[in-house]
């Protein structure tokens, strides 16, 4: 059965931070139109006792959202999620959410902050869930939407339809060009595919390692996506091998095999041993055993 996996860029930093961002403020709108029309929800504004115990309870729900998404983002390496563990997630966040109101609510209640009218615990937490489901997962699909549009932007603002690399024999090798935009759509470096050794990622920057016209290794840093060059240049020479690389398979000297997995040697002996993990390993070996 084929998995599903999420991308990746919805468990980077500034997404999440953005996500983040953008439920806080949705919930605290949401819940505040909401509360006329609410029969059930004790939250208040003003200087009263009850309006401290509903910032309390709302910083409490910011500071559990917050760690949520900051274990997507610290383990984004670690594990792949697919659509269906996304949600699941997502939906646990509901659940808890629901949990604090509830503990909120019975707490409040019995020290006669707010009244509950009544209603047992499985109904608050019921009622709390239909709210938390509104204020957390409806902007968390918006914000997914938003970022999948960014996104497909920016890979197609990223390719030159004139010359992009191509495995296509129209053009010789040696006029082959790497053109790279940052984030932005603006047009930051143009490097000859017969000059460029690798592209690293940091962060949100990606590294771009190729040789002047001495000779002499050289790095440029752009605003950009590992992710997005892989995806403009699919079908090149220019292949994934690890989270952190793409390698010009054309400049590879030697592939070995080690204790740990396989590692590539460049042309270029100041450029260490670029290691291939398992995920990019039979694409990798794949294509150096045709070009060998």
């Amino acid at each position: 059965m084929k998995k599903y996996l999420i991308p990746q860029y919805l468990r980077e930093k500034y997404q999440l931070i953005a996500t983040v961002t953008f439920t806080a403020l949705w919930s605290l709108v949401f819940i505040l139109c909401s509360i006329p029309f609410s029969d059930n929800a004790w939250f208040e504004l003003g200087t009263s006792r009850a309006f401290s115990f509903t910032a309390l309870f709302f910083l409490c729900c910011l500071l559990l959202i917050i760690f949520s998404k900051w274990l997507l983002y610290v383990t984004r390496d670690s594990f792949r999620l697919t659509f269906l563990r996304y949600g699941l997630w997502n939906l646990a966040e509901v659940a808890l959410v629901s949990l604090l109101y509830t503990a909120f609510t019975v707490k409040g209640d019995d020290v006669g902050i707010i009244s509950q009218g009544g209603d047992t615990p499985l109904r608050i937490f019921l009622n709390a869930a239909q709210y938390a489901f509104l204020c957390l997962v409806m902007p968390n699909i918006m914000a997914g939407m938003f970022f999948a549009i960014v996104d497909k932007n920016k890979t197609i603002r990223l390719m030159n339809t004139n010359d992009v690399v191509s495995d296509e024999p129209q053009t010789p090798k040696g006029t082959q060009k790497v053109t790279l935009y940052d984030n932005s759509g603006v047009m930051k470096m143009s490097v000859s595919l017969a000059n460029l050794f690798y592209i690293e990622s940091d962060d949100n920057y990606i590294i771009v390692w190729y040789s002047d016209s001495k000779g002499a290794l050289k790095k440029y840093m752009i605003r950009c996506r590992l992710k997005t060059v892989e995806e403009s240049f699919k079908g090149s020479s220019l292949v994934r091998c690890h989270r952190k690389y793409i390698v010009n398979m054309d400049k590879v000297k030697v592939l070995r095999k080690e204790k740990d997995g396989y590692e590539l040697d460049l042309e270029n002996d100041a450029i260490p041993p670029i290691t291939i993990t398992k995920t990019y390993a039979d694409n990798v070996l794949s294509l150096f055993s045709r070009k060998s």
